[in-house]
C-alpha cells in the first residue's frame, strides 16, 4: 500500500504518470472516490504516461473510451449505470480480460464483477484544503 497527499491537479496528474511505469498488459486499475475529487486527472497521468497522444476526457456519457499508446487503454466510467443489464450489454469482461489496461471510475458501482487482482485507487477530499487530496494505492 502506498499514501500520498497531492496538493494541487499537476501533482495528481504527475502522480498518473509515475503510477504507469509501473502497470502491464491486463491490470485492472479501479478508482474510488466522490465526484471532482480527481479520478479522472489521475486518469489523464496515467495515459499520458502510457503514450495516449489523444485528449483524455471523462466517458461520462459514452461508458467507454479506448486510447492506443504504447498498447490498449481503457477508460470506462460507471458513474451513470444503473442496472447489471447495461454492464452486460457493454461487454464489460471483453475489456477487463483484453490485452490492455482497463482505468475504471466509480468502480464501487461494479466491484463483483471486477478481479480480485487489481490495483485501487482511493481518491479523498481533504476537509479545509480546496485542491488537496488523499491517494490510496493498493494492490
Amino acid at each position: 500500500m502506498f499514501e500520498t497527499i497531492t496538493q494541487k491537479p499537476l501533482q495528481t496528474y504527475n502522480l498518473g504518470i509515475e503510477l504507469s511505469k509501473k502497470l502491464k498488459i491486463g491490470d485492472v486499475v479501479a478508482f474510488y472516490g466522490g465526484l471532482g475529487v480527481g479520478k479522472t486527472c489521475f486518469i489523464k497521468g496515467i495515459c499520458r504516461g502510457l503514450g495516449v497522444k489523444d485528449n483524455v476526457i471523462s466517458p461520462s456519457f459514452t461508458i467507454i473510451n479506448e486510447y492506443i499508446g504504447n498498447f490498449k487503454v481503457y477508460h470506462i466510467d460507471f458513474y451513470r449505470i444503473e442496472k447489471i443489464d447495461e454492464l452486460r450489454e457493454l461487454g464489460l469482461e471483453e475489456y477487463l480480460y483484453d490485452d490492455g489496461i482497463c482505468l475504471i471510475e466509480w468502480a464501487d458501482k461494479v466491484e463483483f464483477l471486477l478481479p480480485q487482482n487489481r490495483i485501487n485507487i482511493k481518491m479523498d477530499f481533504i476537509n479545509g484544503k480546496k485542491s488537496w487530496r488523499k491517494v490510496r494505492i493498493e494492490r
